[in-house]
């Protein structure tokens, strides 16, 4: 009988101890293979960054895309593509994961993805954009993400059916494109995942 006590008293300290981090070599031990990730469903998403300047965050956006397991990125203008050393330093392999292409005209691509059923959003502070967190999003969706400077270019922010935007309450009117980017995915699967 006091084996058994000792056994339960053993157990219950299970929810007794201190909050502390995963160490890092068992995330990878528990890596899934691609084969079998390439079973998970795809959250209906289709990421677009338009002339991104550095290759630190296109790398960055890919690690984040893979975590919210989007359906691909499109990348355009003068955007990098993988391979290189650049992305992969903060894409840490994403970029195998995740699937992309390179595309000419970034126009295009938004308007035959809405022929296909795709809402189009820009992540752009325009004279009509909202507050990321005040829109119910229904998928498929298609994102612009734009120039860490200027922004998506006009005659893509034309062709969306509306913009979105992160509210600022400091003193800068912007904020990282690779933080944006993350900020608004994990709105998208948040959703995703409830109407799930």
């Amino acid at each position: 009988m006091s084996q058994r006590l000792g056994e339960e008293k053993q157990r219950s300290n299970i929810y007794h101890e201190p909050l502390r981090t995963i160490p890092h070599n068992i995330f990878r031990d528990n890596h899934p293979e691609y084969d079998e990730l390439e079973q998970r469903p795809r959250m209906p998403v289709v990421a677009l960054f338009d002339n991104i300047r550095s290759m630190f965050n296109v790398g960055s956006m890919f690690r984040t895309a893979d975590g919210a397991w989007l359906e691909e990125v499109i990348i355009s203008g003068y955007t990098a593509s993988p391979p290189r050393k650049e992305i992969a330093k903060t894409a840490l392999g994403a970029e195998y994961s995740v699937p992309w292409r390179y595309v000419p005209d970034a126009v295009a691509a938004v308007k035959a993805l809405k022929r296909r059923g795709y809402t189009a959003i820009a992540l752009e502070h325009t004279t009509q954009s909202r507050s990321y967190a005040d829109v119910e999003y229904n998928f498929p969706v298609v994102f612009v993400v734009g120039n860490e400077g200027v922004g998506i270019q006009d005659e893509i922010v034309q062709v969306c059916d509306f913009a979105v935007e992160l509210p600022q309450n400091g003193m800068k009117s912007s904020m990282n494109v690779a933080v944006a980017f993350g900020i608004m995915v994990y709105e998208l699967r948040r959703q995703w995942d409830l109407k799930k």
